[in-house]
């Protein structure tokens, strides 16, 4: 995809489906990006799926920037996100420039996302305003996730609906290029995108979308029991890997081991 937001607009026009997965170091960059994966998001699900936390909300601003480097440096062709990480965005407008600048001046990342509604448009305003590249993100949110009382499907009221539609109009109309939509009902995450001239990204939001994201331990099993409702697995990596270890140790214990 490059490395411009104008290309993600291209696509949502062209009526071409946006492919996304997240990474957090350099081989699986590599790998994502020899597999033709357009965007790369080095998201703060960091926190859960490689430092084992609960939450996401234990990941620094530091964490991301130092994922972010080895991601960019190994899909130098791919458009490469940086997450925001909880708290990092949301206090103030400034907080806001400080902690995407660090994520495109250290880390070389070539946008940002943050997640939130109206409340963040500030932010988002400043920021794009400031020249850096936004990707928002409502429904379910993970930095809330002791708000909302756990990961379950948000917009299922008419209360949510509307405010996810004036959420989705109000981040466009700030600047943003484009949204995730995640865990929402299939049919509003269908009207959102009708109503958007930028483009959807979803996840667990059905085929409405303009554009699908996944995690990529999901993707290909690498946590082989933990498969989330919304996630497809296409790989059974973990447990391939898991026996490849035990052959390994099995060999050097039994004096069968020879390195060639």
């Amino acid at each position: 995809m490059g490395h411009t937001v104008t290309l993600f607009q291209a696509a949502k026009d062209a009526g071409k489906p946006i492919v996304m997965v997240t990474a957090y170091d350099y081989t699986m960059a590599a790998l994502a990006e020899a597999a033709g994966i357009e965007a790369l998001l080095v998201g703060d699900s960091l926190g859960m799926v490689v430092q084992g936390n609960d939450t996401t909300l234990s990941v620094t601003l530091d964490d991301i920037i130092y994922h972010t480097r080895w991601v960019v440096r190994g899909a130098p062709d791919t458009f490469v996100l940086a997450d925001l990480p909880f708290m990092t965005y949301q206090p103030s407008v400034e907080m806001a420039l400080r902690s995407a600048g660090r994520a495109l001046q250290e880390a070389r990342a070539h946008g940002v996302k943050l997640e939130g509604g109206e409340e963040i448009v500030p932010q988002v305003n400043a920021l794009v305003q400031a020249g850096i590249p936004v990707m928002g993100h409502i429904g379910m949110r993970p930095q809330s996730v002791h708000l909302y009382g756990g990961y379950g499907k948000r917009g299922k009221s008419k209360k949510e609906h509307d405010e996810l539609l004036a959420s989705a109009s109000a981040l466009q109309d700030a600047g943003a290029f484009a949204l995730v939509l995640e865990n929402i009902p299939h049919g509003l995450a269908g009207e959102i995108t009708g109503r958007l001239h930028i483009p959807t990204i979803g996840i667990g939001a059905g085929e409405g979308c303009d554009g699908q994201i996944q995690v990529f331990h999901d993707l290909l099993g690498l946590q082989p029991d933990f498969h989330p409702r919304h996630a497809k697995r296409y790989a059974d990596i973990g447990r391939q890997m898991i026996q490849a270890l035990s052959s390994y140790a099995n060999e050097v214990r039994q004096g069968l081991f020879h390195s060639k």
